[in-house]
């Protein structure tokens, strides 16, 4: 136990450090299994941990749906999304902020990435509620709370990543991650209509349309709904796995982008540079987290903590609460992948331990990561919007999301006390 512990302080040291996470995991897994196992077993645990992560076949899926939400994002469907939320609630008090929330939402649904929600709604959104004098912090704070949506609504890569770690079914995970991201939305909705009431002047009502506008405005979303429901009714229904479902979705994507016109061979090469490099971050951190996770688990560490969680058999939520207190202090640290395949394999034989339903706690590890994103010092999707809003502060920004964390908090609780959200949907997918 005291070797796991000497390289989890050491890992914490080394990312206080600014040392890419990646770069930290590799290192003190290495080292750890050089100091339990000798040299020679080190080095052939980094061997067979990369070659097994590279041929892992579902693994696959995340290159792919990185791959689709590029392609959507070329073909613009993020600007009619928001056009179809903002003709709906863009004359209330707020409204095109609220429009902002549900555009993310919809955005989510064929992207799967927070950060490139964030990024590419911030394009989209901003110049129209700094047009209707929407305060920044507002305006900036709806992008960066919706952004968060990206890594929950499914197709998620953190859902995903969490499903192959602890052997759980992705489909299931995907269907679990519905609900609580409509709620997630609602929440948000209600965190605006919060802003509103205290600082009216924050988010002044935008044009009324009518309702020709209105339907005009949702005829032209068509592109996301088949997208998603080709996807994720084929995953749901069984006709194909979530790895085709994966490739069935990057290739709708690229049909999208190539009708519309948003591709030649310049941006279709920059598509494909973009999500190769995407997933090249993505396979070194994971790669990092599996040796890292190899150490930990070839310590006594995981047995003591099964020894502690047995001691607290009539009161497991004791532990939850625990585990929930320190992903909240690993939030402010960490991003929000990097969590996860740190502290999944730690906690998730505890979690199984205690009777709890992997599922549930697979929303509920990505809902905390969510918070994560956009809470100080890190906050992710806050340094992604003051990369494109430049003119934006960065405590400006900060100030804005306050409201949606504090949402995310009741959220959080809702979830961990009525497991019934995230497992009801899973109980139909075969």
């Amino acid at each position: 136990m005291t070797e796991a512990l000497t390289g989890l302080v050491l890992l914490l040291s080394l990312s206080f450090l600014r040392i890419p996470i990646a770069f930290s995991m590799v290192a003190v897994g290495f080292g750890g299994m050089a100091w339990v196992l000798g040299p020679q077993g080190a080095m052939a645990n980094v061997g067979q941990t990369a070659f097994d992560a590279a041929i892992n076949y579902e693994l696959s899926v995340v290159p792919l749906f990185v791959l689709m939400g590029n392609f959507v994002t070329r073909a613009r469907l993020s600007s009619e999304l928001y056009t179809a939320s903002n003709a709906f609630l863009g004359h209330r008090k707020g409204g095109l902020a609220m429009a902002t929330i549900v555009a993310c939402g919809g955005f989510s649904a064929i992207c799967g990435s927070s950060l490139a929600t964030a990024a590419t709604m911030a394009k989209v959104a901003m110049p129209s509620m700094r047009r209707f004098g929407y305060d920044d912090s507002l305006a900036a704070g709806s992008i960066a709370a919706g952004g968060t949506l990206g890594i929950l609504i499914p197709p998620s890569v953190l859902l995903v990543i969490y499903g192959i770690l602890t052997q759980t079914s992705i489909g299931k995970l995907f269907a679990a991650g519905i609900m609580p991201g409509l709620v997630g939305i609602v929440f948000y909705l209600i965190a605006v209509k919060a802003v509103i009431m205290i600082k009216p002047s924050a988010g002044p009502a935008g044009e009324r349309q009518n309702w020709s506008q209105r339907i005009q405005a949702l005829s032209r979303v068509w592109g996301v709904l088949l997208l998603f429901g080709i996807v994720m009714g084929g995953i749901y229904g069984g006709v194909f796995s979530p790895t085709e479902a994966a490739g069935i979705g990057a290739f709708g994507g690229f049909l999208f982008a190539l009708f519309r016109k948003a591709l030649n061979w310049h941006t279709f090469y920059e598509v494909l540079l973009e999500s190769a490099a995407t997933t090249a971050m993505l396979f070194a951190v994971l790669i990092g987290a599996l040796l890292f996770a190899n150490f930990v688990n070839v310590t006594d560490f995981p047995q003591a903590l099964l020894n502690i969680a047995g001691q607290f058999s009539d009161t497991p939520w004791l532990v939850i609460a625990a585990i929930l207190v320190i992903y909240v202090a690993l939030g402010c640290v960490f991003e929000s992948l990097s969590m996860i395949l740190l502290t999944v394999p730690i906690f998730f034989p505890l979690v199984l331990e205690l009777g709890y339903d992997p599922i549930w706690f697979g929303i509920v590890v990505v809902v905390i990561t969510e918070i994560s994103l956009i809470t100080p010092p890190v906050g992710l999707n806050v340094f992604v919007l003051r990369g494109v809003l430049p003119d934006v502060t960065t405590s400006t920004i900060f100030r804005g999301v306050t409201p949606f964390w504090i949402a995310d908090l009741f959220r959080l609780t809702l979830i961990v006390a009525v497991p019934a959200l995230s497992l009801w949907l899973p109980s139909f997918v075969r």
